[in-house]
């Protein structure tokens, strides 16, 4: 196989050679940094506020070269770690003709350095740091991704998130919110006794949601298995058993369609409470998104697309049925159209788009889409699903054709679902059974029989709510993004078209990032 570096890598390439020569290791095996660039500024402000005009003592500082500007003999650099930014003052006197020539010739944008001196505030008033020593941590052979205005293509983004994050200080705030959110997701379930727990990704059997799966093949077992589309009914399990209250953030898999709502690998929280319903989980719903944004964002409001909204006004969140949802948006009532024909009839002359052949569930929840969600902005909980839609809910007492369940719906989007869970085993067994009508009449989605799972109600499962919460749509919410790619740092990608030539490293066109850095810049 032919690789074949651009000109550029080739010529960085060749300044590591130099380096090598010279006696430097481009990519040494340890660095030596005794200071943040946040914390060297934080110390220099304290020792300026105590009257001194440097920091006070010798720091080693190590980022990656993200600016390089040369007046005569003296180089300004600044460079980044993951805490900041911090200039470098490097003058040809004070760290040594040969020092100065190999910084200014064989070092460039990208590269990670490491630099010791004192800091002190230059003639514009910047604290910087006074570099007696400066040595390569790591030569980059590509250049960084447009210099002055950031990488754009978002093709190139999501296919090298790594150059993205280069790039942009943007993209970096949003994937470092997104930990904030689970960070706080966890000490929320934690300090409400729950415990966390792990269930199979490989399953022999998958079910928890209505979606088509991932197969693979276990070759020793000869096998059979499914990537987990829901870790619900292990979870649920898990209540069987004892335990009364669980939680786990997973990955789940499912082999659907992408859009800017779904992604086939994607993140979830699921959590369990026995003795719980519904109504108990739309408040621990409720409360766990509104710690999280105040945790993550430091607020309870926000913007999403241009919308003002408010986790905690107003409070509770408001609940709608879904009957009278699509009632008030569509004009239909669904109960009064208890077949497929009739149902899809009325919705197309409502203006719902429907494929012929839909079956009565996803007519409903295509309605749904299409007539309702755009208009929940505001938290709002959308309550109580036809029975037919949701086959893993407990029947409401005073009204068996629905269910209890709940989606919390913010922004015009769906970030969870909810249910008080079915514990009767005979009952369930019969939805199961009517899912496989609905598979048999065409649904792809429609859940198989999970017999142990009925075997595991048998043993018995206590009044017990659930709620599964998407991490990608959270994270979106409270990040202003408008698509679940911006908030996976590696999302699922069509391969490129292989070819017959070198293999390409690097960004398609790179420009030479060398070009701005000459002294008169």
């Amino acid at each position: 196989m032919e690789i074949e570096l651009s000109d550029l890598q080739e010529q960085r390439r060749l300044k590591a050679e130099e380096l090598r020569e010279q006696g430097f290791d481009p990519y040494p095996t340890r660095a030596k940094r005794t200071h943040t660039t946040a914390e060297a500024l934080a110390g220099f402000e304290r020792a300026e506020a105590a009257g001194s005009e440097t920091g006070g003592e010798t720091i080693t500082l190590a980022g990656r070269v993200v600016s390089r500007r040369h007046m005569g003999k003296t180089l300004f650099s600044h460079i980044r770690d993951g805490h900041g930014e911090l200039q470098l003052y490097i003058r040809k006197d004070e760290i040594g003709e040969e020092a100065y020539n190999r910084a200014l010739k064989l070092f460039d944008l990208g590269d990670w350095v490491q630099a010791s001196g004192e800091t002190f505030r230059t003639k514009t008033g910047e604290v910087s740091l006074r570099t007696a020593d400066l040595t390569i941590l790591s030569k980059a052979l590509n250049a960084p991704p447009e210099k002055w205005h950031g990488l754009q293509d978002k093709e190139i983004r999501y296919r090298q998130r790594y150059a993205d994050l280069i790039a942009n200080e943007e993209v970096r705030r949003v994937f470092a919110t997104r930990s904030k959110i689970v960070s706080a997701i966890r000490r929320f379930f934690d300090g409400l006794d729950y415990i966390e727990v792990e269930t199979p990704t490989l399953q022999p059997l998958y079910g928890g949601a209505a979606a088509r799966p991932f197969t693979t093949h276990h070759n020793a077992l000869d096998q059979i298995f499914y990537l987990r589309i829901a870790d619900e009914l292990y979870l649920k399990r898990l209540i069987v058993g004892g335990f009364e209250r669980v939680y786990e953030i997973c990955k789940d898999f499912r082999n659907e369609g992408v859009d800017r709502n779904h992604s086939p690998e994607f993140t979830m929280l699921e959590f369990y409470e026995a003795f719980a319903d519904y109504t108990t989980m739309m408040d621990r719903v409720e409360s766990m998104v509104t710690f999280a944004a105040q945790e993550a964002l430091g607020s309870t409001s926000f913007v999403w697309q241009g919308h003002e909204i408010d986790l905690a006004n107003p409070k509770p969140w408001p609940r709608i049925t879904l009957r009278e949802a699509i009632l008030e948006w569509s004009g239909v009532d669904y109960v009064q159209y208890p077949d497929q024909e009739s149902l899809q009839a009325a919705a197309r002359a409502a203006g719902a788009k429907i494929e012929t052949g839909t079956v009565w569930p996803r007519i409903v929840d295509e309605m749904l889409k299409q007539f309702v969600r755009p208009n929940l902005i505001q938290p709002t909980f959308l309550i109580d699903y036809p029975v037919e839609l949701s086959p893993l809910a407990k029947r409401k007492p005073d009204d068996p054709t629905h269910v209890e369940r709940f989606q919390p719906y913010i922004g015009g989007g769906e970030i969870g679902n909810s249910f008080t869970e079915l514990n009767d085993p005979m009952d369930q067994l019969d939805r199961f059974l009517e899912q496989m009508k609905d598979r048999d009449a065409g649904d792809e989605e429609a859940m198989p029989l999970d017999t142990d799972f009925v075997n595991a109600l048998m043993y018995g499962m206590p009044p017990t709510g659930g709620v599964g919460i998407g991490i990608d749509r959270l994270t979106m919410l409270l990040t202003d993004q408008s698509t679940i790619r911006d908030v996976i740092l590696f999302p699922a990608m069509r391969n490129l078209p292989s070819g017959t030539g070198p293999l390409s490293f690097g960004l398609p066109d790179d420009d030479d990032d060398d070009a701005g850095e000459s002294d008169d810049e």
